[in-house]
């Protein structure tokens, strides 16, 4: 059997008032560097964005937040970031900044089955049941 390779992990949030530091967890970035692997899903409610601050441009916000899988994909259409090493630009998506678009700190766990583990953050990080 094989055994869990380790993973890290942030939480990509959105601060529509960074001042009020206020956020929504919008969607997750996850890493392996054993395999190879980086991914992040989003899942913006808008709603909830609406509720912080009524007034955010959620086109642009929406734009901004495309390119975070697009950078994990990698490749020129991930303009310069996108041609950067996997683990690089891991550490380019999580490094703290003050905007709009934040992650978490990074964490780490241990799992077998990386698509598992994105849907398990989502449903305990980012989505409402």
């Amino acid at each position: 059997m094989h055994a869990p390779d380790t993973y890290d992990y942030a939480v990509i949030r959105v601060v529509p008032r960074v001042e009020r530091e206020e956020f929504i967890n919008v969607g997750v970035i996850v890493s392996c560097e054993k395999t190879g692997f980086l991914q992040a899903r989003i899942e913006l409610d808008e709603a909830r964005v609406r509720a912080l601050d009524p007034r955010v441009d959620l086109e642009s916000l929406q734009r901004h937040l495309a390119a975070i899988p697009r950078i994990c994909e990698g490749g020129a259409q991930a303009g310069p970031i996108g041609l950067l090493p996997k683990r690089a630009r891991f550490h380019w998506l999580t490094a703290k900044r003050s905007a709009i678009i934040q992650t978490s700190p990074v964490h780490m766990g241990k799992c077998g089955d990386m698509q598992a583990v994105i849907e398990h953050l989502l449903d305990r990080m980012v989505r409402i049941r």
